[in-house]
């Protein structure tokens, strides 16, 4: 999780592409490695706030239905597991008695 909005994020970059301005001292100014510049170059460039905005509400909500996902798989392994176990009850019940 960034300490940084996005908003703030997008007007760091643009700040580095002024001319005249080093990233080195842009990272400087706002305290961040070039490396997070450059991570946030790669996926927020040329974007606008909003747009970059909008991508941050979709990575949200794919890391939920991601989430929800793997809960629900969950419990169909679980079940599996009781059913077979029902299964094997009901065969050894039929077959040895």
């Amino acid at each position: 999780m960034s300490r940084y909005p996005i908003d703030k994020i997008i007007q760091i970059l643009g700040e580095g592409r002024l001319p005249g301005s080093s990233v080195a001292s842009v990272c400087r100014k706002y305290g961040i490695t070039q490396a997070t510049y450059y991570r946030w170059k790669k996926k927020y460039g040329g974007m606008g706030a909003d747009e970059a905005r909008r991508l941050k509400v979709l990575e949200e909500e794919n890391m939920r239905l991601k989430r929800l996902l793997a809960e629900k798989e969950l419990e169909l392994q679980v079940l599996r597991g009781h059913l077979s176990r029902i299964l094997c009850k009901c065969i050894y019940s039929f077959f040895c008695v």
